[in-house]
C-alpha cells in the first residue's frame, strides 16, 4: 500500500488485444527531524506502479502529474537484456487497486467501481474490532482477525 504523488502524466498503451496498460512513477516522502541538527529532512522514494485493463482506462481519463493516489498492489522485479548485453533490473508495483485523494476537482469527477474510486472527504477510516466489542459475540473469533 503506497500513498503518493503522481511525478508524471500516466503513460498508456494499447495493445492489439484491445487490453490497456498505463505506467505512472509514484512519489512517496518520508519527513523527519535530524537529532543531530534539528533541521527537518525529506526522503523521497520513486516509485513504478502498472495498471492494467479497466485501471489502465480510469487512470488515463483521471489520473494527472501531481495527483495524490493511494495504490494497492503487489511488488514485482523483472529482468531483461539491454542491447549491450548486461542485465537489467527494474521493479514495479502491480496495482490491484487505485483510490484519487486530495480534492475533487484536482483530477475531475472520478468514477466508482473497477478497483477505483474517489475518496470521499467525509470517508472516516474503519476502526478496528475490539474485544469487548458488541459485535463480536465470541471473544476468540477476534484471533481470526488478519491483523
Amino acid at each position: 500500500m503506497l500513498i503518493g504523488n503522481v511525478g508524471k502524466d500516466p503513460e498508456v498503451r494499447h495493445f492489439d488485444s484491445g487490453v490497456a496498460t498505463t505506467t505512472i512513477t509514484l512519489a512517496t516522502s518520508e519527513t523527519y527531524t535530524d537529532k543531530s541538527t534539528g533541521q527537518r529532512v525529506t526522503n523521497t522514494e520513486w516509485h513504478n506502479v502498472v495498471l492494467w485493463r479497466q485501471l489502465a482506462e480510469l487512470a488515463e481519463k483521471y489520473i494527472r502529474k501531481g495527483s495524490q493516489i493511494f495504490i494497492e498492489g503487489k511488488i514485482r522485479t523483472r529482468s531483461w537484456d539491454d542491447k549491450e548485453g548486461q542485465k537489467r533490473y527494474t521493479t514495479e508495483i502491480i496495482a490491484d487497486n487505485v483510490r484519487l485523494l486530495g480534492r475533487r476537482d484536482d483530477a475531475g469527477a472520478a468514477p466508482v467501481g473497477g478497483g477505483y474510486a474517489p475518496a470521499s472527504p467525509s470517508a472516516a477510516p474503519a476502526s478496528p474490532a475490539k474485544m469487548d466489542d458488541p459485535g463480536i459475540d465470541n471473544p476468540s473469533e477476534a484471533d481470526d482477525l488478519p491483523f
